[in-house]
């Protein structure tokens, strides 16, 4: 589990192709500080396992599902990636609650400058929109950023200098393709409200609230 507050920025080193997918090593610092083999680290708001780890960088693995929803299926050398480890229990919760379960990519269809602040225009993966309400949560290439609006598939994010500053955002432009994953508890909300049949919904009455404890 992580938080969406990135830690810094590292860069992919080098690919290599196994059995499935790739083999990734990427430059870090401060994640390194801590970290070991099987830990967790999540790599543009995908949670990879270290596999391994030197003073300088370490190295995950990403195959199925992680290549088929993310972008590091179209990762290459050189590319600027936002790092963070997974969060302790005695850790404040600055961001929101992120696993580092991509639920696909999205794409940037505008960038605007208002003075240091800017305005990040994101058409989501089909389907993810009803996840996504004004004033919630949503992660970006692993960032825990405020939806300020929601126009159909795509939503307007607002980001402060810091936040670009030490992000990979700083780099990005339109047309650039990036992780989405939606807020967890949405999903959750969904599975409770629809019955085990599809096209279900569950009606709230006084013995629905019974059953469920309250």
């Amino acid at each position: 589990m992580f938080t969406g507050l990135v830690e810094e920025t590292g860069k992919i080193l080098n690919i290599t192709s196994i059995g499935g997918g790739k083999r990734i090593s990427f430059s870090a610092s401060k994640v390194l500080e801590d970290s070991k083999i099987d830990d967790s680290i999540c790599v543009n708001g995908v949670c990879l396992t270290v596999v391994g780890i030197d003073s300088s960088s370490f190295t995950a693995e990403a195959v199925g599902e992680t290549l088929v929803k993310s972008t590091l299926s179209n990762a290459k050398s050189g590319d600027i990636v936002n790092l963070e480890r997974s969060v302790r229990l005695m850790d404040r919760l600055g961001g929101h609650l992120v696993q580092g379960h991509v639920t696909g990519t999205g794409t940037i269809t505008n960038i605007t400058n208002y003075g240091e602040n800017y305005y990040l225009e994101v058409e989501l993966p089909t389907g993810s929109e009803k996840y996504v309400i004004d004033e919630g949560s949503v992660a970006i290439d692993g960032i825990s950023l405020t939806v300020a609006k929601v126009n159909g598939r795509k939503i307007t994010l607002s980001v402060i200098p810091h936040t670009w500053k030490v992000t990979s955002l700083n780099g990005k432009s339109t047309g650039a393709k990036v992780n989405i994953e939606v807020d967890v508890i949405a999903k959750y909300i969904e599975k409770l409200l629809t019955s085990g049949k599809p096209g279900n919904t569950q009606s709230f009455s006084s013995d629905w609230f019974k059953e469920m404890g309250y």
